[in-house]
């Protein structure tokens, strides 16, 4: 779901929090995201919009985006979802969402012509 990123997490914490990275695995995705109730593309964009609210998880707003799109979402859905946060959170919350979103799909865009320009070859 997160692809490689929270192999980096793990990877990040071993050597000062092992036993967090571990806990954030196990509980977030081990039991949270694999509860029954809602599909895991309704679980991110609530994600999405819950990190959004939150205004200072930049990084995890950036996995959780991504996230979003690897489970099906669309990037109209997800920029719906950031911008119905206006509501809650504020303005420059949702402005900040929409920028880490612009980011994650430009990366997206840039990885999808990298690859089409070495399918080519």
């Amino acid at each position: 779901m997160t692809g490689r990123s929270g192999a980096e997490v793990m990877a990040a914490l071993g050597d000062i929090a092992p036993d967090f990275a571990r806990y954030i695995f196990e509980f977030g995705y081990g039991d949270i995201y694999s509860r029954p109730g809602l599909d895991l593309r309704t679980r991110l964009l609530a994600t999405v919009a819950g990190l959004v609210c939150l205004g200072h998880a930049e990084k995890e707003l950036e996995v959780h985006v991504g996230s979003a799109l690897n489970v099906g979402a669309s990037r109209e859905e997800v920029v719906e979802a950031i911008m119905q946060m206006a509501l809650y959170a504020g303005f420059p919350a949702a402005l900040n969402g929409l920028f880490v979103a612009k980011r994650v799909f430009a990366a997206r865009d840039a990885e999808a012509g990298l690859q089409e320009g070495l399918q080519a070859r």
